[in-house]
């Protein structure tokens, strides 16, 4: 976790929530009263989010006390308690929107990535999740990915260079674009990592012709042609398909013999697991 970047996130989305403050908290609950609330799971699937709530329960209030019963990563279902949090009731309940919001999140994104883990298990295969997130919760996301069983791509635009077609049309064509984009590196005394997109066998020929990239994006290959482009490639560089790739039909995509499978879905069109968090009487 890279608690600078946490810290960032946590002291703004608190800010953007409380304001001036929550007036119905301070309004309805005595200054010194304090309780006990506990994370109940109302769903079923993969929790994600537990490492993030403390640092938020912290920030919020560093007086709080939190017990922690199941961490990231484990499976949970209906009625199982994550955690329970002690302290000033004011304090939670200022927390509590913030850590649910995220957790759901986290969790559903955690859920469906390891299911497709579970898909690919057999393959050799890993799933990579994509630059389609949250604005604002980009980190979240890529970090519910990694607890999900997932493997995170690049980052940012600024991490790797993933030359896309519109950038082969805009800088003239495949070889064009390779060239400039090493050239750019050596310039800028820069060490990133080029992967290329390729939409048909041609285009991936003239990447085998050109060289200078490390990984190959085959993007809306059919089955048969993308087995052919495997082959083509034959191990010389790292592999990976995305486009039209669905939770009931990634096995036969896994099964050509591609090294990643990009799946933006992960984390643009999850659904949120159910969470809620409870007073304990």
């Amino acid at each position: 976790m890279d608690k600078e970047l946490i810290h960032q996130f946590i002291k703004y989305t608190l800010a953007e929530d409380v304001g001036d403050g929550d007036h119905t908290s301070l309004s309805t609950i005595p200054a010194g009263a304090t309780g006990k609330a506990k994370l109940l799971v109302k769903d079923e699937g993969v929790l994600a989010g537990v490492e993030l709530a403390a640092e938020i329960f912290h920030i919020v209030d560093p007086n709080l006390k939190l017990t922690v019963f199941i961490n990231d990563g484990a499976t949970v279902k209906y009625g199982d308690v994550a955690f329970e949090v002690e302290g000033s009731s004011r304090n939670i309940l200022t927390a509590e929107r913030l850590v649910l919001n995220c957790m759901q999140r986290m969790s559903g994104i955690a859920t469906k990535t390891r299911e497709i883990v579970e898909l690919l298990k057999d393959t050799g295969t890993h799933v990579l999740d994509t630059r389609k997130t949250t604005p604002g919760l980009r980190y979240l996301e890529k970090w519910a990915v990694r607890i999900g069983g997932g493997v995170n791509h690049r980052f940012g635009l600024y991490d790797m260079i993933l030359i896309k077609d519109n950038h082969v049309d805009y800088a003239g064509g495949i070889r064009q674009a390779i060239e400039s984009a090493n050239h750019y590196l050596k310039e800028n005394n820069k060490q990133l990592a080029i992967e290329i997109e390729v939409r048909n066998i041609d285009e991936l020929r003239q990447v085998l012709e050109t060289g200078g990239v490390n990984r190959i994006l085959l993007d809306n290959f059919n089955f048969d042609d993308l087995r052919t482009a495997v082959k083509l490639v034959n191990g010389s560089y790292v592999t990976e398909a995305s486009g039209g790739i669905t939770i009931d039909n990634i096995s036969e995509y896994a099964k050509c013999g591609v090294d990643y499978i990009s799946v933006g879905a992960l984390t643009h069109s999850v659904k949120s697991l159910d969470l809620s968090l409870k007073a304990v009487k």
